[in-house]
C-alpha cells in the first residue's frame, strides 16, 4: 500500500482515515475495539478524533471518543502502528457553540487529550474551528510550545475559510512559527464547490495535505438512502434529505454504474474519486461493523482509470 504524507509534516499514513466520531456514540467501547483491530489488520493506520467527540449524546460530557482509543492504545500495545490526530477548539460545556483557540485553552486541552488517550505525544493536532477573537499568531504560539515539548509532532486545520487559512500559513512563514500541515474540510462528490473554488489552491500552493470529512455525506453516497422512507434507516437519516435531489440522484446512478462494472460498492467507488483527487492525502470514513469497514477500505486498493475518474466528476458537476 503506498502511503502518503500529511503535507509537509514528515507523517505518511495510508490513503484511508478512520473517523472516530462513532467511538461512544452509535458504537460501544467493546464493538470500537473490534473495528480499531480490524481497522489496522487491514493495512490501515490513521484514526481521527476530536477531544469534543461524542458530547452531544445525552450522558455524555465530551472525551468519550479520545478514551476509547486511549483504552484501546493501552489493553493492544498498538501506539507505535497507528497515527493519532485529534482536535481542540470546540467547547467542552453543554449547550456551548464558542470556539476557543486561545494559547493558555490549547495548552490545558491538550494535556487534557494526552490524558484520555493515555500517549506522550499527538502526531496530528488539529484547530477544530477557527476561532476569530484569537489573532493566528497566539494560537500558532501554542502549537510551537508543545511541539518544542514533544508532545505534538504537527498541526492541522479543520472548517477554516480560505482567508484565515491563507492568514494562519502567511504567519507562520513571517513569524517562524509552525505551519499548519493539514486541513480537514467537508468534501465528497456532491459537496464540492466550497473546497474546489476557494480552499484548493490554497491547499494545492503550500503543499497543504487535504483530508476530507463527510467523505460519504452522512452516507448518501453508498446508495442507502434512495427516497425519503430510507431517511429512518440511521440517526442521521433526516440530515440526508438535502441530497434527494436531482443532482444527487445523477450521482447515485453514475456511482452504481461504476459499482457494477468494477464489482465493488457505491461507497468504495465514492472514496476512490476522493482518493484520485490531486491534493487529497486521504478521506476520513466511519464504520459501525466489520462488514462495513471492510467494504470502506476496499477503496484503498480501488484505482478506477482516469475516465472513470472523469465520469464521476462529470455527473457530480455543480
Amino acid at each position: 500500500m503506498n502511503k502518503r504524507e500529511l503535507g509537509n509534516s514528515g507523517i505518511s499514513i495510508a490513503p484511508f482515515v478512520f473517523g472516530g466520531n462513532v467511538f461512544g456514540w452509535t458504537i460501544d467501547e467493546r464493538a470500537s475495539f473490534t473495528l480499531l483491530d480490524a481497522f489496522v489488520d487491514n493495512g490501515l493506520d490513521c484514526i481521527d478524533t476530536a477531544d469534543v467527540y461524542s458530547r452531544w449524546v445525552p450522558g455524555n460530557k465530551g472525551g468519550e471518543s479520545e478514551t476509547i482509543i486511549g483504552n484501546w492504545l493501552k489493553k493492544t500495545g498498538k501506539r507505535n502502528k497507528v497515527v493519532i490526530a485529534t482536535k481542540v477548539g470546540s467547547s467542552m460545556l453543554p449547550n456551548d457553540s464558542k470556539k476557543n483557540l486561545s494559547k493558555a485553552y490549547i495548552i490545558k486541552a491538550a494535556e487534557d487529550s494526552l490524558r484520555r488517550l493515555q500517549v506522550d505525544h499527538i502526531d496530528l493536532y488539529q484547530s477544530h474551528y477557527d476561532d476569530t477573537d484569537t489573532p493566528v499568531q497566539e494560537t500558532l504560539e501554542a502549537y510551537a510550545q508543545l511541539i518544542k515539548e514533544g508532545k505534538v509532532r504537527a498541526i492541522g486545520a479543520s472548517n477554516f475559510s480560505a482567508g484565515r487559512l491563507a492568514e494562519s500559513l502567511q504567519a507562520s512563514k513571517e513569524l517562524g512559527l509552525p505551519s499548519y500541515a493539514t486541513l480537514q474540510p467537508e468534501y465528497n462528490l456532491y459537496d464540492r464547490e466550497g473546497y474546489e473554488k476557494e480552499l484548493e489552491p490554497i491547499c494545492r500552493d503550500n503543499n497543504v495535505g487535504v483530508i476530507t470529512y463527510y467523505s460519504l455525506a452522512s452516507g448518501f453516497l453508498s446508495g442507502k438512502y434512495r427516497n425519503e422512507a430510507d431517511l429512518n434507516k440511521s440517526k442521521r437519516g433526516q440530515g440526508i434529505k438535502k441530497y434527494l435531489n436531482e443532482r444527487g440522484f445523477r450521482i447515485l446512478n453514475a456511482l452504481d454504474d461504476v459499482a457494477n462494472n468494477y464489482s465493488t460498492t457505491p461507497a468504495a467507488a465514492a472514496l476512490a474519486w476522493i482518493i484520485a483527487r490531486p491534493g487529497v492525502t486521504a478521506p476520513i470514513a466511519s464504520a459501525t461493523s466489520i462488514a462495513q469497514l471492510q467494504e470502506l477500505a476496499k477503496a484503498v486498493s480501488l484505482n478506477l482509470p482516469l475516465d472513470v475518474i472523469n465520469q464521476l466528476t462529470q455527473a457530480s458537476a455543480y
